[in-house]
């Protein structure tokens, strides 16, 4: 169906309509109520999803299920302060920031200016690296704090919601299309990290739980309510180098499944 949408006159005209972010509102509306608890059984199934991770309990509908908590001690946080761990379950890849702060992504060019909606902080990246977290289907929905520290105000930057799949990814520019929501990290061991969370189809609300917070490395941050979604992290030039396992998903193509909490990396300057 995907492949429809994205490759055909008549996918693009479907397209149009299911990327508003009013659809995608109607459809949470329709993952919360108690008839959605039906499709959970089959969504378990298809997705292959290892429920004993989860404390077992009935969910009221999909949506109460897909933001579902996970067991204690289910993911480890790495909490040596010169680990760079994962915020989030997914397929990681990190692109390094080039002259003009532009990067690229499945042969799209991006910059951070256009990103972050013309925010002159972008500037401050430049030579930095970007990380991009995404979420599939199966993965826990909930992201933490890389390290402990202050983070600023949430900034909401409106727009469409395509999926984040490599099909769309190589059609439109979905991460400056999407709506999305950042804010800066000022951390302890790290320097000032940008922290994005991007939308996407069928996704109904981004769910940030503090707005300006001292935090504590491993504290949840947030989760994303049903749909594919994407956290991007933003690191400085010379802070972080990711370890070697990782260094297959730099600059390329390749994305490799990382654990919330999960080390992928170290800081520079220890």
């Amino acid at each position: 169906m995907l492949k429809a949408l994205y490759t055909t006159r008549t996918g693009g005209y479907v397209l149009r309509v299911i990327t508003r972010p009013g659809f995608s509102r109607r459809c949470a509306g329709i993952m919360d109520s108690r008839y959605s608890s039906m499709y959970i059984k089959h969504f378990v199934k298809k997705n292959r999803i290892d429920m004993t991770e989860y404390p077992h309990k009935r969910y009221r509908s999909f949506n109460d299920f897909f933001t579902r908590s996970i067991n204690p001690g289910a993911r480890p946080v790495d909490m040596d302060r010169n680990a760079l761990i994962a915020p989030c379950d997914s397929l990681f890849t990190a692109y390094t920031i080039k002259k003009d702060s532009i990067f690229t992504v499945k042969g799209t060019r991006y910059t951070l200016s256009t990103l972050l909606d013309g925010d002159p902080l972008a500037n401050d990246y430049e030579g930095g690296l970007c990380m991009v977290f995404r979420l599939m289907p199966e993965n826990y929905h909930h992201y933490i704090y890389p390290d402990s520290g202050i983070k600023g105000s949430n900034r909401f930057i409106g727009g469409k919601l395509h999926t984040v799949r490599p099909l769309a990814q190589e059609k439109y520019a979905i991460y400056t299309e999407n709506s999305r929501e950042y804010t800066t990290l000022d951390t302890d061991n790290f320097g000032k990290v940008l922290f994005m969370e991007v939308g996407a189809l069928m996704v109904g609300r981004i769910v940030n739980l503090h707005e300006a917070h001292a935090f504590r490395r491993g504290e949840e941050k947030g989760y994303f309510e049903y749909g594919g979604s994407t956290v991007i992290m933003i690191v400085k030039k010379g802070v972080v180098r990711l370890d070697k396992a990782y260094m297959p998903a730099l600059d390329s193509e390749t994305e490799l499944p990382v654990k919330q909490g999960q080390r992928i990396g170290k800081r520079i300057n220890d």
